[in-house]
């Protein structure tokens, strides 16, 4: 197997489906409505940055630094070096039935000219919702997936070290008013992507379980359960009961394409008409080399180089590949390794095979 071929099967993946016996958890592909986490957010300051923190001109986070040292009883001039203080934004998810005093984790993510926030000190930060009430304070010590070292010009950089996290650093002060009630006659149950067979699926397996009609369809993403009376006390008893009912799950036929990391993800359903694939490249060269022109002796020439141009054309052979009816993935694997193409040319195959009217899948390109 040559260099293109070996990429390719490392970059090219193929989802297979689940054997026939295998099956997915309810809980794994939807969940009841209006059980949802709550989007948080505020800005604060980093310290303790070892003079990689933002710059005089961020005026912002200098007028941030005055305004802090002012409520702590300190009055300083407006003259002030920031370089180991960073503006941040930060953000977290409040989860669906948390109390005051529970720790929730914060991402901090730099909004001026820091260069990193390596060994910084995230201070008390409030955290408001969209109805800007204060849900939460975060503060402490961050940590990062990267690492920054030296200056701009002989410096290291490896991953990204302006964004952090604060594991557990930030402690809920009001919960959201989100409960179930004591008698609970009927709920709702979301599947997280839209798909009628699914729902039907899930309709079958959840009243096979329970020995009665008690789920039925109400769109293409949405079941109404009706609760059995010796579970309408007990509504946690019974989502738990029908999150544990397991159900085969069905997918669209799909080929997920990142032309920016070039991966290509195909489904195991993904099938082909008819089609021949031809795939060639060619490739044009141009050198130039500077040669000494030397003057003869004592004629009062000057040396000068003459630039000699040569260009250079390698067009590679066209193979042709014939997909019959029916193809399958394995068959398309098959075909794209005989014509030695790397993953960025599978992307453009695949997009020319669904232009064509061949490939029989939705075509994603994230």
């Amino acid at each position: 197997m040559n260099m293109k071929n070996r990429l390719l099967a490392v970059t090219l993946i193929l989802l297979l489906s689940a054997p026939a016996f295998a099956g997915s958890r309810i809980k794994d592909i939807g969940h009841v409505s209006g059980v949802r986490g709550n989007t948080l957010m505020g800005y604060g300051l980093v310290t303790g940055l070892n003079k990689t923190g933002d710059k005089k001109q961020t005026l912002f986070t200098q007028q941030s630094l005055l305004n802090m040292l002012d409520k702590l009883g300190m009055t300083v001039g407006s003259n002030l070096r920031v370089e180991n203080v960073a503006g941040v934004i930060v953000t977290a998810e409040l989860p669906a039935f948390e109390r005051p005093g529970s720790k929730i984790d914060v991402t901090v993510s730099s909004i001026g000219d820091a260069t990193s926030l390596q060994g910084g000190i995230l201070i008390p930060t409030p955290l408001t919702g969209p109805d800007g009430q204060t849900y939460a304070v975060a503060q402490g010590a961050l940590v990062l997936g990267g690492y920054s070292a030296g200056n701009s010009a002989t410096g290291i950089t490896v991953n990204h070290p302006t964004v952090g996290r604060v594991p557990g650093g930030g402690v809920v002060e009001r919960s959201v008013v989100v409960g179930l009630p004591q008698i609970v006659e009927s709920l709702d149950f979301v599947l997280d992507q839209m798909d009628f067979t699914n729902v039907g699926r899930v309709v079958t397996a959840v009243n096979e379980s329970f020995g009665g009609p008690i789920a039925s369809p109400v769109d293409g993403r949405s079941i109404r359960l009706t609760l059995p009376v010796d579970y309408q006390k007990r509504p946690v008893d019974f989502i738990a009961a029908v999150e544990a009912v397991t159900v085969q799950v069905d997918s669209k036929a799909r080929v997920v394409v990142n032309e920016r990391t070039g991966t290509v993800v195909i489904g195991s359903e993904v099938t082909l008409s008819p089609v021949s694939i031809s795939h060639g490249n060619l490739s044009i060269q141009i050198e130039t080399e500077f040669q000494v022109s030397q003057p003869a002796p004592f004629s009062q020439g000057q040396t000068t180089t003459v630039p000699q141009s040569s260009v250079k054309a390698d067009e590679q052979k066209s193979n042709f590949v014939t997909l019959n009816k029916g193809a399958t993935v394995d068959d398309l694997v098959k075909a794209l390794n005989a014509l030695g193409v790397t993953p960025r040319d599978t992307i453009a195959i695949l997009e020319a095979v669904k232009a064509a009217g061949a490939l029989q899948a939705e075509l994603e390109i994230i």
